[in-house]
């Protein structure tokens, strides 16, 4: 198994600007898959809040070896950079047939920065199946700035998905994005692994950015979702376009000049 951090590209972390989340089938081998159901069964010790992620979890434990896998490390790195601190980590585990589901909600405050995000790791040990529910997310809403469930009166928005996955495959969330956990009408137990986590450096060219001329980036960052409404959608490029510019340190950086209209302060003076 490679041991290299393997960094986001520019395409990758503008798809997280846009969408609210990367996904990375996978990426967790088949033995630790089948060993993180008797590590969720016996529980995981408590994490104080704050504590720097290289300290939280013992070198060899489960949840270390969980993120030092390289495509996991390298997604972090590039996203919250080195020696984030852990928010909290939980096992969110949904029972057969159990009839009911999360409401619709963000893991979040009204937060109005720009220039920062925590991220969340999601870890589904076992296969999901339509059936088994899958975490539930609404792709770019995490720029709508709302309060936890002030959502959650919200039902089937248009392009919603439904996490449908093999086992191993890990989510990495923008904190604002809206999602909840689906019912489970299988016959089996479904977990997911949570760490959330604070970045502690400015989150600023973190990742490779050799491609960050590509026009797939502004392609990315143009990019609409069908619950949009047309007006509202484009605040939503604008967001992004804000947050990008904190990203890479380009104050000048636009698509569709949305973000230049609202910033002009002409300072030309004709003269007389």
């Amino acid at each position: 198994m490679p041991t290299t951090r393997q960094l986001l590209d520019s395409g990758q972390v503008a798809r997280f600007v846009t969408h609210g989340f990367l996904r990375l089938d996978g990426v967790v081998p088949p033995e630790m898959n089948a060993e993180a159901l008797g590590v969720f069964a016996a529980g995981l010790p408590a994490v104080p809040y704050g504590t720097p992620l290289s300290a939280a979890f013992p070198v060899g434990s489960f949840a270390r070896r969980l993120v030092e896998l390289p495509a996991i490390a390298g997604a972090l790195d590039s996203l919250v950079g080195p020696e984030p601190t852990v928010d909290h980590h939980f096992v969110h585990t949904r029972q057969p047939r159990e009839g009911s589901a999360q409401a619709l909600h963000a893991d979040a405050l009204i937060d109005l920065r720009f220039d920062a995000f925590d991220v969340q790791v999601m870890y589904f040990p076992q296969d999901v199946t339509e059936d088994m529910g899958g975490t539930l997310l609404v792709p770019g809403s995490h720029l709508r700035r709302t309060n936890e469930s002030d959502t959650g009166r919200y039902q089937n928005l248009l392009g919603q998905v439904r996490l449908v996955c093999p086992a191993g495959t890990v989510l990495v969330l923008h904190h604002g994005i809206w999602h909840g956990g689906r019912r489970n009408d299988s016959d089996t137990v479904r977990h997911m692994y949570k760490i959330r986590l604070n970045p502690t450096v400015p989150q600023v060219r973190l990742w490779d950015t050799a491609d960050l001329a590509d026009p797939a980036v502004h392609e990315e960052l143009r990019r609409r979702f069908p619950w949009y409404e047309e007006a509202s959608g484009r605040l939503e490029i604008h967001n992004r376009i804000r947050v990008w510019r904190a990203l890479t340190a380009d104050p000048e950086f636009d698509v569709d000049h949305w973000a230049t209209r609202i910033s002009n302060r002409p300072t030309h003076r004709s003269h007389p």
